[in-house]
């Protein structure tokens, strides 16, 4: 049972509205009154397993930490954690294809396919910005939340497809869970996520912990989508009014504009790949990373991508093809036994002889927890646990497979200290061959206390801590700078081999 969140819902009408974003809203009507930042906690604290929070509560509250800052200030940031990660970050992060056309005709192609989507509301305009220290990415504000009114008629989605609705997706079929008995196309509906996945899939309603996300109109009939021998495909639920609202990207310049999050982008520009190098990505799925890599060369070299599941080989395969990149190769292959033992061996594909890359990246499998939005997760403590032994495993492999003075890039997308700065430290005591290096743009925070590392070496870590500034923005503050801080949670660390 989860047990760890705040027990009601802060609605609009309690919460303080009392100021208005100070910059026209793309994609709203003037008269709508919106939330600055600090004001936004309209849903609750991610729900989690008490053993969960309690271990979170204690990495975030470690002696380092209190020594530093106090208890006090601690249990602040903590809880800011918990609330940030249920909301989903105010821009949208574009990666454009800058190895196929230049920025700004990237950006004016895009200002234009998006306008389309906005022509018939007159006072709507699609704000594109780029950003000052990264070179291939847009920027474009959401607007949320919004005050929406809830309707009667009620549609229940997964935790999964309600993630995607706050940040811009329409609901598709298999994430429906509930609808009205009598629900046919063209029905307004208002979606609701089921936070702890009880709904009982064809459910006519649901009472339990659930939060809305919007309303939207109906593009399938329940008959569609419940009673059927195949799996229901196709859009079930067009969302019209969304509590955050964000363009769709649905067919929009596929082949320039990848949607990425904007620490997954700085983790390529931070690896460092040059034109000619042999790079290898260890877990490359889906290969938004791999293609940045790619792109980041002008396509010229070679950039291995392993990943162990083979259905998202075809993902990373599709995407290289998409985005017009040759120099990819993508294998089905478990990267802890990426090092072969056979020094003579020849052959292209993995194991591949020690010392084969001139940089690798180890974006390592992680408990996720600094994904956003996310409002409740299903994991034990013991799930949780088990991911620093596979990282380092990967690790050590990652290491035998660097050529003398290549780079080696471990990233996550989490917040735990194990699968973070004690990696790092770890890895520091168990390779002395690796030395910790400057990152190259430094965008995010410095590494977090309580692993034993130096002030120095913490300098050279890269944070993205969502929740050093949930409740410190400021609307007056430039976009591109609040999209620096207003991300979900992630972590860099950079070695270089001598």
């Amino acid at each position: 049972m989860f047990t760890y969140h705040v027990t009601s819902l802060v609605t609009y009408a309690e919460a303080d509205v009392s100021k208005k974003r100070q910059q026209p809203n793309p994609w709203c009507h003037a008269t709508e009154v919106l939330l600055f930042p600090q004001n936004m906690s309209i849903f609750p604290r991610i729900c989690l397993k008490p053993e969960v929070a309690e271990h979170l509560k204690s990495v975030f509250l470690n002696k380092e930490i209190l020594t530093a800052v106090g208890h006090q200030e601690a249990e602040h940031r903590f809880q800011n954690l918990l609330l940030c990660l249920s909301h989903p970050p105010l821009h949208t992060c574009v990666r454009a294809s800058t190895h196929l056309a230049p920025l700004e005709e990237i950006r004016s192609k895009l200002q234009e396919e998006l306008s389309e989507q906005t022509s018939s509301d007159s006072s709507a305009s699609v704000q594109i910005l780029s950003h000052p220290q990264v070179p291939d990415v847009l920027l474009l504000p959401v607007d949320g939340p919004r005050r929406v009114e809830q309707l009667s008629s009620e549609v229940v989605v997964g935790a999964q497809c309600g993630n995607a609705v706050l940040r811009g997706a329409h609901v598709f079929a298999p994430g429906i869970v509930a609808s009205p008995k009598y629900m046919k196309v063209g029905d307004v509906v208002s979606v609701f996520s089921d936070l702890e996945g009880r709904c009982t899939r064809g459910a006519l309603s649901f009472q339990g912990n659930k939060v809305f996300v919007g309303n939207g109109v109906a593009e399938m009939d329940r008959s569609s989508i419940f009673c059927t021998d195949e799996h229901p495909r196709g859009l079930g639920v067009r969302m019209v009014e969304p509590l955050y609202r964000s363009p769709s990207f649905d067919g929009v310049l596929p082949s320039l504009a990848f949607l990425q999050n904007f620490p997954s982008v700085v983790v390529g520009h931070v690896l460092g790949p040059r034109p000619g190098e042999r790079i290898l990505d260890m877990c490359a799925a889906p290969g938004g990373k791999t293609c940045h890599i790619a792109a980041l060369m002008g396509d010229q070299g070679e950039v291995v991508a392993l990943d162990r599941i083979r259905n998202k080989i075809a993902r990373i395969r599709q995407n290289a093809e998409t985005l017009q990149l040759q120099s990819i190769k993508a294998y089905c292959f478990n990267g802890i036994q990426a090092v072969s033992s056979d020094l003579t061996q020849q052959t292209q594909g993995p194991p591949f002889p020690p010392e084969s890359f001139d940089r690798v990246l180890l974006d390592a499998p992680c408990s996720g927890l600094g994904q956003r939005p996310t409002m409740a997760s299903t994991w034990s403590l013991k799930e949780i646990c088990s991911y620093p032994p596979l990282q380092r495993k990967l690790f050590h492999a990652a290491v035998r497979l660097l050529k003398k003075g290549g780079v080696l890039v471990y990233s996550t997308c989490t917040v735990t200290l194990a699968e973070n700065e004690e990696q790092v430290a770890w890895a520091l005591s168990s390779f002395p061959c690796l030395t910790l290096q400057q990152q190259e743009p430094h965008i995010g925070a410095e590494g977090m206390l309580g692993a034993g590392l130096s002030r120095e070496q913490l300098r050279l870590l890269q944070r993205f801590s969502p929740e050093l500034s949930w409740d410190q923005a400021d609307a007056s503050i430039p976009l591109q700078c609040r999209a620096d801080r207003d991300t979900i949670g992630f972590f860099i660390a950079k070695f270089l081999k001598s």
